[in-house]
């Protein structure tokens, strides 16, 4: 089984519906984590549509790239855009997924239809590379 590590920044959104959408979508071909370098908690939006296609990620927490053991990762995926992502020390394989923060910190809140439009495009964004990803990297 293939231990997989998806990180970016705060552990809210991106980071987190990776894990929600690979879980669903690999089963039992990996085991599947997130984690963040300044982890905060999971946004409720990312929350709402990930329901949207079925996937329930209303009970993962966010968690600190700290409390992960590089000997238990296979391999990690960074999806950072503009931030700096969290690195993971260690022989893992990477991959960089630059997807667009949907709730870039400092920026005003949008309105909701307009939140949920960017939390949207950032999930179809990881399913798309998730669905990418070939059998030989999870064998």
């Amino acid at each position: 089984m293939t231990n997989i590590l998806f990180l970016c920044v705060a552990n809210s959104a991106r980071s987190q519906m990776a894990e929600g959408l690979a879980r669903k979508l690999f089963g039992d071909k990996a085991n599947v984590r997130s984690a963040g370098s300044q982890p905060t908690r999971v946004n409720p939006h990312a929350v709402s549509v990930m329901a949207e296609s079925g996937i329930d990620i209303s009970t993962q927490q966010s968690k600190s790239v700290d409390s992960i053991d590089p000997m238990e990762v296979d391999l990690v995926i960074t999806l950072c855009a503009e931030e700096v992502c969290p690195v993971m020390p260690g022989r893992v394989k990477r991959l960089h997924w630059p997807i667009p923060d949907p709730n870039p910190p400092g920026e005003p809140e949008p309105p909701e239809h307009e939140a949920l439009a960017r939390f949207r495009a950032a999930r179809e964004q990881i399913r798309q590379h998730i669905e990418n990803l070939t059998d030989e990297l999870l064998s």
